[in-house]
């Protein structure tokens, strides 16, 4: 690819970002990807250097493992989960995400076990329980979840289940997680949680250079 094609590849990413941003509803979401499935791996992550999934992966693997399998919260077309597979090849996955189409997109990569298709700012009480860690990059962010559906989704893991939970720094200030967190470790819900500072993007675009996600983990109690 020509430099001008490099170029036109980063503008065309941070097109698909700023309106996947601007996202209300979620049939605001639910139509936004269907379009953006078709381009978020070669024109969103490649072509901004998306290396927020591997990070996600690096910490998992440094850490003692619950029995059970793992959820992939908003799994997108499954860019965690083969990160995840790169340092814990034998790891069973599940994902869950709103969009039909992202959904399709990871299931033709044959990385994991199960997919279901779930609203997670509705009634998601069809996803399974018991579930030995959960994980996510890039669904806690601008114009997508809150911290709400994070603790309901502590009922669907295991005791002493880890969760992985990327969260877009400016949103984690904006939405009020750090009060929300701290409520869960004082009610005995999960353990004293451990936040890292990590790039969502490799810095090919300057726009994006400086966009941080905190990965927040714990273990749930």
């Amino acid at each position: 690819m020509t430099a001008s094609g490099d170029d036109d590849c980063v503008d065309r990413g941070s097109q698909l970002l700023a309106g996947a941003y601007a996202l209300n509803t979620p049939d605001d979401h639910v139509s936004y990807y269907r379009d953006f499935a078709e381009h978020y791996d070669k024109v969103f992550a490649d072509g901004l250097g998306y290396v927020y999934p591997a990070a996600i992966a690096a910490k998992l693997a440094m850490q003692p493992l619950s029995d059970g399998p793992i959820l992939d919260i908003g799994c997108g077309t499954g860019l965690v989960a083969a990160e995840i597979r790169r340092v814990i090849p034998d790891a069973v996955l599940d994902g869950i995400d709103i969009s039909p189409e992202m959904l399709e997109a990871s299931r033709s990569k044959g990385l994991y076990r199960s997919l279901l298709q779930a609203d997670l700012t509705g009634d998601f009480t069809h996803v399974p329980k018991n579930y030995g860690v959960i994980v996510s990059a890039g669904t806690f962010t601008h114009g997508h979840l809150g911290p709400q559906p994070l603790v309901e989704l502590l009922s669907h893991c295991a005791p002493a289940a880890f969760a992985v939970i990327g969260i877009n720094s400016q949103h984690f200030a904006a939405h009020g997680f750090a009060d929300v967190v701290a409520e869960l470790e004082q009610a005995g819900k999960i353990s004293r949680s451990h936040i890292d500072e990590v790039p969502i993007y490799d810095g090919r675009d300057a726009e994006h250079s400086g966009d941080t996600a905190f990965i927040l983990s714990f273990r749930v109690q």
